[in-house]
């Protein structure tokens, strides 16, 4: 299982804001979690996704592709992919492995 980590950046929006395409991003992933093929975490400054890899290039196309539904020419996305295959871990054991650490 990898951790995706994803920014869609809309490239010449009428406003400074993006909050909207943010929210048309959050419903499609939110598609593929009820169907259980992926779980993932809106943060301030991008999207955390967690599955099998091939999905999640599937889940960030689809990601990528709203802006232009929304009549955007232009979009930049970026990615950063943590797939460890020696053992399994969720988003949340990676964070509180690291609170554990600070406890000790």
């Amino acid at each position: 299982m990898a951790i995706v980590d994803v920014t869609v950046i809309p490239v010449g929006t009428k406003t400074p804001s993006v909050s909207s395409y943010v929210a048309d991003i959050q419903r499609v992933l939110k598609q593929y979690e009820d169907k259980g093929e992926i779980r993932f975490q809106l943060t301030p400054m991008n999207t955390i996704i967690e599955g099998d890899l091939p999905k999640l290039f599937e889940v960030i196309q689809a990601m990528h592709e709203v802006p232009f539904e929304k009549g955007l020419a232009r979009v930049c996305t970026n990615i950063r992919i943590d797939d460890r295959r020696d053992k399994e871990r969720r988003m949340e054991d990676k964070v509180e492995r690291v609170k554990g650490m600070l406890e000790e």
